[in-house]
């Protein structure tokens, strides 16, 4: 497979996971609150650009005459009053850091940062009108320059008020409070500290200093210089004000969180999604996954479709395809932007179907080939032929070590013995993590889930070695859930189970078996062939070097043995940007990256 974003990309409403607003004004909207987005990113390069350049300033300060520079100094603190700079320009760290956040969460249309602004940037720009109607003020241009500019941010906030309807979570005032004080004060007193130790003047007070450090904290600029008394070094100047803008930056984080996306699946919501299956289950071999119970689900107007979810990271991740009936597919992804839309998360679906993929896309949504599942066709299946050596020969060296198979569903397995199977599943596992989320079920054992297939492999003393486990695909398939093996026994020993389950799916009525997930296969399938371009060689030898550690090779060749049907999965996004974000957020939801202070 290649790097690039698939063919999946019918004409579409709209990129950026919203539908098209057709009420009058709709695009001056829109403009204007862009408008907002930019006008932050600007003050934010700018108060960024102001913190770099003061020791540049610092040293051509140094070469100057000393008295010729104290003289200018005064001179600037003097006339510094006189002059005022648009909304948010303040050259310092703690500004910066709030323009960039506030950048993120209006780009995301966050109701409460439209709120803030508006409280901050309102009441200064009447502030500039008052202060215009003196003549001190009015003499200068760039104090008419500073109130246009805030007076324009105002107006588009007021015009695009209609565009930030995204809600937070309920409990973010009281955490960003806690956050808020907690990072003052460990900032006020760390600050203090440090200029109580750097200070070259004599005479500073306690209040003196904390005064400098809370002042200094907000600017790098000539405000803290007012405090005549203290006179610290300009890195000090500088730790303080990274210290307290990292403070804000956590106090902007828990006042501004999405909601986490707490409701998981119900009893009904799982009896309803049982019911799509037995109508529907045999369109998506990823179909019974959407009955983990650490998902949420969210159903079409006519109930007939369902898509779920978790959210992770502010992601609302959805797994697979849509639940149920194609023909109310939209409704339940209209239905899922939406409350994606109204949380200010970022909407995106692993493992989707070219069929998903393709409606995905109708509704705003790019794609971006991942990878294919690996489909055995029994019908087509056999042992025989020089392309099937390898594992034809694997299995009849596990099967003359005297290894032996059992296959059953799981409701046929009496309830003392599926414990000790969960238990043996346990202690082979790789890690204290339970890994999966889009295709696997993360539980074993359910009474509910009784119409699962299990293979048990025991040696030839009779010791359980191994272990397979798949989830119904409709009335006649089954797809791959748990594969676990102790790691003492004979190679070849999963082999030799998948070979077995395909020679006697004919007795369960399976005529199709879907097996592990190859991502990005065809860049292993083509990279390595002549004539195969640069750009694909070097996709190739990275993902060959990242596979020591992440076995993305190795998974590929397991499931090209045994000679499948490839089936490809997409990715989909809103934006490319989110990309990034989305990465993490799955890594999380399947178990390769764990969060410490998180359950």
């Amino acid at each position: 497979m290649s790097a690039q974003q698939s063919t999946l990309n019918p004409p579409r409403p709209s990129a950026d996971r919203r539908a098209p607003d057709t009420t009058p004004g709709a695009a001056l909207r829109r403009r204007a609150a862009d408008a907002t987005v930019w006008y932050l990113r600007l003050i934010a390069v700018l108060n960024i650009a102001a913190v770099l350049s003061l020791p540049f300033r610092q040293e051509v300060d140094e070469h100057n005459n000393g008295r010729l520079t104290l003289h200018l100094h005064r001179q600037h603190a003097h006339h510094s009053g006189q002059f005022f700079t648009p909304y948010l320009a303040t050259a310092g760290l703690v500004s910066a850091a709030l323009a960039i956040f506030f950048v993120l969460v209006m780009r995301r249309r966050k109701r409460a940062a439209w709120v803030v602004n508006v409280v901050l940037s309102a009441p200064l720009f009447v502030l500039y009108v008052l202060a215009l109607t003196q003549h001190e003020y009015r003499a200068h241009a760039f104090n008419w320059v500073s109130a246009a500019l805030t007076g324009l941010f105002v107006a588009a906030l007021l015009i695009s008020r209609r565009e930030f309807d995204a809600i937070g979570d309920p409990s973010n005032p009281r955490l960003a409070l806690a956050a808020g004080v907690g990072g003052v004060a460990v900032t006020g007193v760390l600050g203090t500290l440090l200029v109580h130790v750097t200070n070259t003047s004599r005479g500073a007070t306690l209040p003196d200093e904390i005064a400098y450090t809370l002042l200094r904290g907000i600017s790098v600029g000539p405000l803290a210089d007012r405090v005549t008394a203290v006179h610290a070094s300009r890195w000090t100047d500088i730790v303080i004000n990274v210290l307290l803008a990292a403070a804000f930056c956590l106090f902007l984080y828990a006042g501004f969180r999405s909601p986490r996306g707490r409701r998981l699946l119900g009893a009904e919501d799982e009896e309803r999604l049982r019911g799509l299956l037995d109508r529907h289950g045999a369109r998506d071999s990823l179909g019974y996954f959407a009955l983990r119970r650490d998902k949420a689900a969210i159903f079409s107007p006519t109930g007939k479709a369902a898509v779920t979810y978790r959210v992770v990271g502010g992601v609302s991740l959805a797994s697979g395809d849509p639940i149920g009936d194609p023909e109310a597919w939209p409704g339940a992804i209209d239905a899922w932007l939406t409350e994606a839309r109204q949380h200010a998360w970022t909407p995106a679906v692993m493992g989707a179907s070219e069929e998903a993929g393709t409606i995905y896309a109708r509704h705003g949504l790019d794609a971006l080939e991942l990878g294919d599942e690996a489909i055995v066709d029994i019908a087509d299946f056999t042992l025989e032929g020089r392309a099937m050596r390898v594992v034809r020969q694997a299995h009849n060296r596990v099967r003359r070590a005297g290894y032996t198979v059992r296959v059953r569903r799981h409701e046929d397995i009496p309830a003392d013995e599926m414990t000790l199977l969960t238990e043996r599943a346990d202690h082979w596992r790789d890690g204290t993590t339970e890994r999966g989320f889009s295709m696997a079920l993360g539980r074993l054992g359910d009474p509910a889930d009784g119409r699962c297939v299990m293979l048990e492999c025991r040696d030839a003393d009779g010791v359980p070695r191994a272990l397979l486990s798949f989830v119904p695909w409709g009335e006649h398939g089954l797809s791959l859930d748990l594969m676990r093996r102790d790691r003492d026994a004979e190679n070849g020993l999963m082999e030799f189970m998948v070979v077995e389950l395909l020679l006697r799916a004919p007795d369960l009525k399976v005529d199709r078996v879907s097996l592990n997930f190859a991502m990005f296969r065809s860049v292993f399938e083509r990279g390595s062939r002549l004539g195969a371009g640069p750009v694909l060689r070097l996709w190739h030898a990275t993902l060959t070097f990242f596979s020591r550690w992440w076995q993305i090779e190795s998974l590929y060749r397991a499931n090209a043995k045994y000679r499948p049907i490839w089936e490809p999965r997409y990715l989909l996004f809103a934006r490319s940007s989110d990309i990034p974000r989305i990465g993490l957020a799955s890594a999380r939801a399947e178990g390769f990256l764990t969060v410490p202070w998180r359950p």
